[in-house]
């Protein structure tokens, strides 16, 4: 599933593609994606003018004159296209097409994305995110709130950074790797965690995403950015995916310089039926943590 980076990475496509531009027609060609469409999306869409496009968490707002907004998640397969050449593609469930010449086609083979309606200021009131913690790019998330959120918790980090009522739009690829690089392993019971490893924790989590977003994203499966670009964080990986190979920051062969063994090189566990990646050498276990 496309995480915060992908999903920043389409809406940043859109923003550039299509604000400002009217809709002049729109076709919806099923009635339905993971839940039903709006019977009167179309109708809504028609006439009405781009003006600005937000993300929250995983999920797109693109508001439209009028103040209504049209929210879009891309689900499993989802991906966007914006182009002018009008070429209807395999399961393009949604199409509509600006005064500029401009098109959008929402693609979903699997059908698990959604489309809905909402007025621009009952956004936030969406049952999709009205239950969604701090944007992790946002002032708002510091070590303190992180901390707070924490306290007393005793299922394990990677699985309350994946909860989104903790913190907003990371997924498992970008948990595995913030964890990585604060070097927490991805078991320890959240509310142990010391103030200065939820500081390594946030400073990681940002850093992570950052490049991520810079790099458009991660290509997995299928996601492309909306100009049919592959996002490329995926060659930055230093755990995610890397099972059995070695520690990009550990010695392999005899001993490090601190005297330990070489790292046994990255290992794969699952949690809560997730993979998870970490190296063991430098992500201590739980109970050393």
């Amino acid at each position: 599933m496309p995480e915060l980076p992908e999903v920043e990475t389409v809406m940043r496509g859109m923003r550039a593609s299509l604000e400002g531009h009217r809709i002049i027609s729109a076709v919806v060609r099923r009635p339905d994606l993971r839940w039903p469409l709006p019977k009167d999306l179309t109708k809504i869409l028609n006439g009405r003018r781009i003006e600005s496009f937000r993300r929250r968490g995983k999920y797109i707002f693109m508001r439209l004159s009028g103040g209504m907004s049209m929210l879009l998640h891309l689900g499993m397969s989802g991906r966007v296209t914006l182009d002018a050449s009008g070429e209807v593609t395999l399961h393009e469930h949604v199409t509509f097409t600006t005064e500029e010449g401009r098109c959008f086609g929402l693609i979903d083979p699997r059908r698990f994305g959604a489309i809905d309606l909402v007025p621009t200021k009952e956004e936030d009131s969406h049952r999709f995110v009205s239950g969604m913690g701090p944007e992790p790019l946002d002032p708002a998330f510091t070590a303190a709130t992180l901390a707070q959120s924490l306290a007393g918790r005793r299922a394990p980090i990677k699985a309350m950074l994946l909860d989104q009522r903790i913190v907003a739009g990371l997924g498992n690829i970008y948990v595995c790797e913030a964890l990585f690089r604060a070097r927490i392993h991805p078991a320890t019971p959240a509310g142990i965690l010391t103030m200065p490893a939820i500081r390594r924790l946030v400073r990681a989590i940002r850093a992570v995403l950052t490049e991520a977003i810079a790099a458009g994203g991660s290509s997995l499966r299928d996601y492309v950015q909306p100009d049919g670009e592959l996002g490329y964080f995926q060659h930055a990986w230093r755990v995610y995916g890397r099972a059995g190979q070695p520690c990009p920051e550990c010695p392999t062969k005899g001993q490090g310089a601190d005297g330990t063994d070489a790292c046994p090189g990255i290992v794969r566990i699952t949690q809560s039926g997730r993979s998870t990646f970490f190296c063991p050498r430098l992500q201590t276990d739980p109970a050393a943590s």
